[in-house]
């Protein structure tokens, strides 16, 4: 749900909020001081949904400098999409992508 003063941030509204369900698993803790690498996956598509289920946990992705906390500061988001399936714009059929993470 979006967090209307501070946009474009969006928040966990356990009440007013629509349902949301992100899927997780650890694949590897502390290779990086106090961090955590998890399998995200986003079973249902909101906004932001990855960063603020992490944040709203207490464990936001590093470099996230919307949600993040300071002193987990990075080049940039570590957040990376090892796959995902759109419609083909043509014809609607399944298009899947895969990116094995560079790490």
């Amino acid at each position: 749900m979006a967090d209307w003063p501070n946009r474009p941030r969006q928040q966990v509204d356990r009440d007013r909020g629509r349902p949301s369900l992100t899927r997780w698993s650890v694949l590897a803790r502390g290779e990086r001081a106090g961090t955590t690498r998890l399998a995200l996956e986003p079973v249902t598509g909101r906004s932001h949904q990855l960063r603020v289920h992490c944040a709203a946990i207490g464990h936001p992705i590093v470099g996230d400098t919307l949600y993040g906390v300071q002193g987990q500061e990075a080049p940039r988001l570590l957040l990376h999409a090892s796959a995902i399936t759109l419609p083909h714009p043509h014809d609607d059929r399944p298009l899947h992508v895969e990116c094995a993470a560079p790490f």
